[in-house]
């Protein structure tokens, strides 16, 4: 598999696109205005406690109070590592021959009101919802994971073979300042101890640094940055594998050049300066792709055609078969539809960076076997989506319910905003409901109406139906309450608004 990667930057804005065999898999978008949090170290003062939720809000400065669970605030080391490394895993085993973990502690005994707290964002602002934070600091390297405030050694879930793990884990087991905890990251495969070491180095260094800031500061305040978007990419999906990479600007150039030279020096990689006139997304036919990735609907190369909708709470997935009519019989054109929809549902969600709850409605499928060959074809196409996802078996109704780590927005929710006219319903009502509207309200106002004149102010399309289709309602009015009805059409009128004045 080829891989690229092309950074576009500008004053206001930078975009850095995975392209995976001449497609776009993940795109992160950062601007200068609204700088992701993710990562960010601030010094947080709790300003209310609920023990009815086992949570907290923490003021860290932001325009919402950031939500702390009393999960993060004490050493629940498998709810650390999802945070900090999560790797693709799907449903657990009813009985996985673990012993039950401990109730946990109040969370009024752990936190109290006006108490300052050191704290990390674990998820960006998402819609209504503040950030949500952890106690838990953890400063990410190349290779490793520092985590000062807990005794433990994890290693990455996408190393799999065991003689490496061990490996790993006894360097690092020698190496680390005593009582601390590194998470060992999938970069570290295969690496000397002396990268590791140097990796250790630093991030020590780091936390030495921040804990003299905290020392010197009150809440609420920002005691550490994490990187841009660029280098963060870089440090985060950057592997042997990447071909090439390629930026618009000479100071982000220069900029990458000094970032792999300091924490990557060993690795070389063909870095491009992209100096045509065309725009770099053009010229790499990106900004077809992330407008498709806005739309509803996503054609399938058989003819059929998946539904994406987005909410606050799930994201939901409708598989159709749309123009393929198959060539043998329905079982098999319902197979085949719904394992084409399989690999560009994971594909979309990667590039999307859809999170949260997601259900899939597949087509439905009476056989056992095509339901697990689908289960199994979706479990397959995830295996490269760096996010953590959890896949229950699908059911007999063709639903398939999963989750997938959501840590900041989606493209959709990044790139645009509700419709300012549906007001994000999606629809408005349809004209001849609103005619039907203005009816009834004036049946109910006639009576409390003074003078024998009013005028009815209206959207120019409702004023045409009225004048037209619809005349004989107005007339039946007039008759009836023995007033006149004038309409003027107001260009500037919402289509559903409408004001009845009197003249």
């Amino acid at each position: 598999m080829t891989k690229e990667l092309v950074i576009n930057t500008t004053s206001h804005e930078t975009r850095v696109a995975l392209i995976e065999n001449g497609h776009i898999a993940e795109l992160y978008i950062e601007r200068s205005r609204e700088r992701g949090i993710v990562g960010n170290i601030y010094l947080g003062k709790v300003i209310r406690v609920l023990p009815g939720m086992q949570a907290a809000f923490v003021d860290i400065g932001l325009e919402k109070a950031a939500f702390l669970y009393v999960a993060d605030v004490i050493e629940e080391m498998e709810a650390v590592e999802q945070f900090i490394e999560g790797g693709s895993t799907h449903a657990k085993p009813e009985d996985d021959g673990k012993p039950e973990r401990p109730p946990l502690p109040p969370i009024e005994d752990l936190l109290q009101e006006g108490q300052e707290i050191l704290v990390q964002v674990a998820k960006e602002p998402l819609g209504t919802k503040g950030a949500r934070i952890t106690s838990h600091i953890s400063l990410p390297g190349r290779h490793l994971v520092y985590m000062p405030t807990v005794d433990h050694i994890g290693i990455s879930r996408r190393i799999e073979n065991e003689e490496e793990k061990d490996r790993l884990r006894q360097i690092v087991e020698e190496i680390r300042p005593l009582g601390t905890g590194f998470i060992v990251r999938t970069a570290a495969e295969g690496k000397s101890e002396e990268d590791l070491r140097a990796d250790m180095h630093f991030l020590v260094g780091l936390w030495k640094e921040l804990a003299r800031r905290r020392e010197e500061r009150r809440a609420t305040c920002l005691i550490h940055s994490d990187l841009d978007v660029t280098s963060k990419v870089l440090r985060d999906i950057l592997t042997e594998d990447v071909n090439r990479i390629v930026v618009d600007s000479q100071i982000e150039y220069n900029k990458i050049v000094r970032f792999l030279g300091t924490f990557m020096p060993k690795l070389q990689y063909v870095i491009e300066l992209f100096e045509d006139p065309e725009p770099i997304f053009d010229a790499f036919g990106l900004e077809v792709e992330i407008a498709r990735a806005l739309g509803r609907k996503v054609w399938l190369k058989s003819g059929g055609h998946i539904i994406i909708e987005q909410t606050e709470a799930l994201a939901a997935v409708d598989v159709n078969t749309g123009r393929f009519v198959g060539k043998h019989n329905l079982e098999d054109t319902i197979l085949k539809t719904n394992l084409e929809a399989v690999k560009e549902i994971a594909f979309q969600l990667r590039l999307r960076n859809i999170g949260g709850l997601i259900i899939i409605d597949f087509i439905d499928m009476e056989k056992e076997a095509h339901r697990e060959k689908v289960h199994s074809a979706l479990e397959e196409a995830l295996k490269s989506d760096k996010a953590k996802t959890n896949i229950l078996k699908i059911s007999e109704l063709g639903l398939a319910e999963m989750t997938r780590k959501r840590v900041r927005e989606s493209i959709g929710r990044t790139l645009c905003e509700a419709c300012p006219y549906c007001e994000g319903k999606g629809y408005v009502k349809s004209r001849t409901t609103t005619v039907y509207e203005i009816f009834r309200e004036l049946r109910r106002e006639f009576h409390d109406l003074p003078g024998h004149r009013l005028n009815l102010q209206v959207h120019p399309d409702i004023a045409a139906i009225l004048y037209d289709e619809e005349r004989a309602g107005i007339e039946e009015l007039e008759r009836r309450f023995e007033k006149q009805i004038a309409i003027t059409a107001r260009p500037g009128f919402h289509l559903e608004q409408f004001e009845i004045v009197m003249e």
